[in-house]
């Protein structure tokens, strides 16, 4: 096995072990970090961890340009994804927030765990209303089966998407990227990656 390749696969089987995958099912892992170099075929990722990962590149590769925007591009009836840390009085404190641009509305509705840091969580929903204070914006939220209420302080970072193409793919540009063992071979499926050194927020 590539040495380069051992990183990916004990990730791998982390997820494998942790979410008692059957054997006939190829989980999807999110790594995040900065490019090192990339080629028509492969990318080289630094992670956050420090591992450096070798990745096939495949042909149809989806690729989207994270870029920020501004807190007050959140409005009632935006559709919003949140990462975020719940906070003792019940509220989510943001982390960070994208706005989803139309075609992606209702895309991962719902409020769940996040892989962002201990306790994170992430809630995709509707903004249905927004107060401005002096601590930031609270935003109340609903989704399918519920609501949560996300402050959101002044320095969380406010992002949304765009579709990007693989010239984001330089070294040093910050990336997010879901990946799956393609014939054995770890594979990117899908990749966000910034522009002229912007810092994904996760």
């Amino acid at each position: 096995m590539h040495v380069l390749y051992r990183s990916f696969f004990c990730l791998l089987l982390g997820v494998i072990t942790s979410l008692a995958v059957a054997q006939t099912t190829t989980p999807t892992l999110r790594l995040r970090g900065v490019v090192q170099q990339a080629t028509a075929t492969t990318l080289t990722l630094k992670e956050r961890g420090g591992e450096v990962i070798e990745l096939a590149l495949p042909k149809e590769l989806a690729v989207s340009e994270v870029y920020p925007i501004a807190l007050t591009d959140i409005q009632p009836g935006s559709f919003i994804g949140t990462a975020a840390v719940p906070q003792v009085d019940g509220t989510q404190r943001a982390i960070a927030v994208t706005v989803f641009p139309e075609t992606a509305r209702g895309l991962g509705e719902g409020h769940r765990p996040f892989d962002l840091q201990p306790q994170s969580t992430m809630t995709n929903a509707t903004v249905d209303q927004v107060v401005a204070g002096a601590s930031g914006r609270t935003l109340q939220v609903k989704y399918k089966d519920g609501e949560k209420t996300i402050v959101v302080p002044p320095e969380a970072p406010i992002v949304t998407f765009r579709p990007g193409d693989r010239s984001l793919l330089v070294p040093g540009a910050s990336v997010s990227l879901s990946a799956q063992a393609v014939d054995g071979v770890p594979t990117v499926l899908r990749i966000s990656a910034g522009r002229n050194g912007f810092q994904l927020p996760y």
